[in-house]
């Protein structure tokens, strides 16, 4: 039996995707049968536990901090751990015998200049260390790991890739139990939906500008409707929006709860990413799973996550966006057909796959 430690302390410190795979992997692992113990780290003022079934360790090494992996070094020598997993990124110099990190995408090498001075200096300075160091990798599109290969020269060999899964909260609702949740967010009954962190990567701008476009095409267009929680630069990204001019037709929400989240892709028309680059993509698996025709940028990992359902679109081009757009609203057939195929390619993705290739690698590494 080894000892395996998950390195859960950003569930504390930040909620979003990263946050979300941490607790869902761990969930879903616990579904699993396996002779391991295990271990999960979290922090000393987290409230509650991620897991009822494994071990739990308190810690007082906040994520992204200067000092982390020599800090978090120290705190577990005495844990001994047969491997540790570092879902975000970073790990530590030393933590167990052995190492597994998923990274979820280098965002940070292709866009540095939308994020902040302190979050650049934190992964470009310990990216390429941190990926020599592990024993294996996971990443969760293939175009991470070819991300990986190209730009930080890792083997293939030590990559596996393990798609994320769709929470079953996510699925088609009955008007009586979703109007209740769109009534109290004070939203239409149908609308365009963007979902994700508030910050330049996302193409807000360009999302907005598109549908600046739609509006002249389609006077009647139903208002776009955005939902997130502020990232990086998001006081200039607010600025930029406001500038667009479409303030009356774009209603942005920072408070939608995770249990409100289902119902908001119930009633949006479609789900439109445009970013300029997903390691992954999970808003737009979500909405699929929920019956939402997904428009993506044909960039990165989206095209892996949505097949051949809804419409591919360059995010450096407003017209095509608002193309896009203009033909989901205009084409009612269409959308129906594409609704159904939604729901099918969404069914493809489970987090107990994802739990079950996780713990697959643990044991090739612990071997």
């Amino acid at each position: 039996m080894a000892h395996i430690g998950i390195d859960a302390r950003l569930t504390h410190y930040r909620v979003g995707g990263i946050s979300r795979y941490i607790a869902a992997l761990v969930q879903a692992l616990e579904q699993l049968q396996t002779p391991h113990r295990f271990t999960l780290l979290q922090s000393r003022k987290a409230r509650g536990r991620l897991s009822a079934r494994f071990e739990l360790a308190r810690t007082w090494t906040p994520p992204h901090h200067p000092w982390e992996r020599a800090a978090l070094s120290l705190e577990l020598a005495r844990r001994r751990f047969d491997l540790l997993h570092s879902p975000d990124f970073i790990a530590p110099l030393r933590g167990g015998k052995r190492h597994v990190i998923t990274v979820h995408d280098l965002s940070f090498i292709h866009y540095p200049e939308t994020m902040t001075a302190e979050s650049r200096r934190y992964y470009n300075g310990q990216i390429a260390a941190s990926v020599k160091r592990a024993d294996h990798i996971l990443a969760p599109s293939e175009a991470t790991k070819a991300d990986l290969i190209d730009i930080l020269d890792v083997s293939g060999d030590k990559i596996t890739v393990h798609p994320e899964g769709v929470d079953e909260q996510f699925k088609p609702l009955k008007a009586e139990c979703s109007q209740p949740v769109i009534q109290a967010l004070g939203l239409p009954a149908s609308y365009l939906l963007f979902v994700g962190t508030l910050e330049p990567r996302k193409n807000l701008l360009g999302l907005a500008r598109a549908y600046r476009d739609l509006k002249l095409e389609l006077p009647d267009a139903p208002k776009l409707v955005i939902v997130g929680r502020p990232g990086w630069h998001f006081e200039q990204l607010m600025a930029d929006l406001n500038k667009v001019g479409i303030n009356d037709d774009m209603i942005i929400k920072h408070d939608v709860t995770d249990a409100q989240l289902p119902a908001v892709y119930n009633h949006a028309l479609a789900l439109i990413s445009p970013s300029y680059y997903e390691g992954f993509g999970l808003p737009a698996l979500e909405a699929m799973a929920c019956g939402a025709v997904p428009i993506v940028s044909r960039v990165a990992s989206l095209p892996e996550i949505v097949g051949n359902v809804g419409l591919l679109v360059d995010p450096h081009d407003a017209g095509s966006i608002s193309e896009a757009l203009a033909h989901a609203l205009t084409d009612s057939q269409w959308r129906e057909r594409q609704k159904e195929a939604a729901l099918r390619r969404a069914a493809e993705f489970r987090w107990s796959d994802t739990a079950r290739i996780a713990l697959d690698c643990y044991q090739r590494v612990l071997s």
